[in-house]
This record gives C-alpha cells, structure tokens and sequence, in this order.
C-alpha cells in the first residue's frame, strides 16, 4: 500500500474528525496571541515542538508495534488538562471508526474493544498507519502534519486569513517537521520507547478557558 495510503491518511478529507479542532488557535485568536501570519507561525512552531513531538512519537510507538495500552497511558500522564484529554479520545475514538472501515484489521477491533470510549488518537494514529502497511515515520509525519495543519487552517476561519498566507507559514516550518520527525521516531522505536514529554502549559491552560466558552466555533 505504502506511500498512496500515506497521502489517504495524510488527506483533511479522510473523515477523522480533525475539521472540528482548531488545535488551541481558537482561544489563542480570542486571547490576542494570534493576529495574523506572524503570530500563527510562532504559535505552530511552538505547538510543533511540544505538543506535536510528543503526539508524533506515541504514533511511532503505535506503528512499532508497542503496547497500545502502556502508550494510551503515558499519553494521559502527558496530557495534564482534561479538556485536551478529552478531545484527544473523541479525535482517537472518530480516526478509529475511520480507520477500520478503510483499513480492517484484528488489532484495530482489538483496541476499539478495549477502549469503547476512545484511545488518544496519536495512539490510534499509528496502530491505523500500521493497518494501513506504513511505518513509524509515516505515522510520526501525519501526526506532526496535523499538529501545524490544523490551527492553520483554522486561523483562516477565525480571522479571514489569507490561505496562501496560511499556506507559505507551514511550507516555512516544513524543515522543522522534518528535525521533529527524527526525535520522533527514534525515541518512539527505542526498545522500550523513550517517548518525549514535552509541554505546552499555555496549551493546556488554554484548552481548559476554551472549553469553558458557551458559543465557540471549534470543539477545541
């Protein structure tokens, strides 16, 4: 299958649920973090290298073949806000559903049985890229992908954005998705995994503001 499934699971249009979350852009555009392009590509690159290095490595680990349950577990202790906790299995409980009706397997039925209410979808995302024949750098580049892609594209909602603008901010961070997909990989496939524990704590803060709102766009 190798890279077409990639560019499938890599595709906004595959139907995981991602459209719905803005990644914390949507408090941050309220808190006046985020203005423009400036402010958005500060905002990814420091999602990048936290946030989605952590996300990226857990994929990793899940496309090696570790433990889907010890990796749902450390991506809790990873995880301090409940807010993001729970968006990150309603995200991994929609890319499960997804994932096993594109790419049918065992081990995907395996874990939607153990975790009914949804694993963390950068779990989900690696055990769907290994049902899917790619490997642990695959999984780590769509996770690292949508850990940009997602508050850029919805900065272009929130703001009337420029897309192009949006656009050139990620193809300007391209180098550093591809330095954060090394760290990734190499600790997500270490024997046993060495995964990261980067944090965000104005993430994390923002997310718990955020899902206190009574009228907001996205769901986080």
């Amino acid at each position: 299958m190798g890279r077409g499934a990639l560019l499938v699971l890599a595709d906004g249009r595959f139907p995981a649920g991602g459209h719905a979350h803005s990644g914390g852009a949507e408090e941050a555009v309220r808190a006046g973090r985020i203005t423009g392009a400036a402010d958005l590509e500060a905002f990814c690159r420091g999602r990048l290298h936290t946030a989605g290095l952590v996300a990226a490595a857990l994929a990793a680990a899940a496309a090696a073949g570790a433990d889907p349950a010890e990796l749902d577990a450390a991506a809790d202790a990873r995880t301090p806000s409940p807010a993001l906790r729970l968006a990150a299995r309603k995200l991994g409980r929609q890319l499960m559903r997804a994932a096993r009706a594109t790419w049918p397997s065992p081990e995907l039925d395996a874990v939607a049985r153990a975790f009914p209410k949804g694993a963390h979808q950068p779990v989900v995302l690696g055990l769907t890229a290994r049902a899917a024949g790619l490997g642990p750098s695959d999984a780590a580049y769509c996770a690292v992908y949508e850990s940009v892609s997602g508050p850029a594209t919805a900065v272009v909602r929130l703001l009337s954005l420029d897309p192009f603008e949006a656009t050139a901010v990620l193809a300007r961070l391209a180098p550093e998705l591809d330095l954060v997909v090394d760290r990734a990989v190499a600790a997500g496939t270490a024997v046993p995994p060495a995964l990261p524990a980067a944090s965000a704590p104005l993430l994390e803060l923002g997310a718990e503001i955020h899902a206190a709102w009574p009228v907001r766009l996205f769901a986080s």
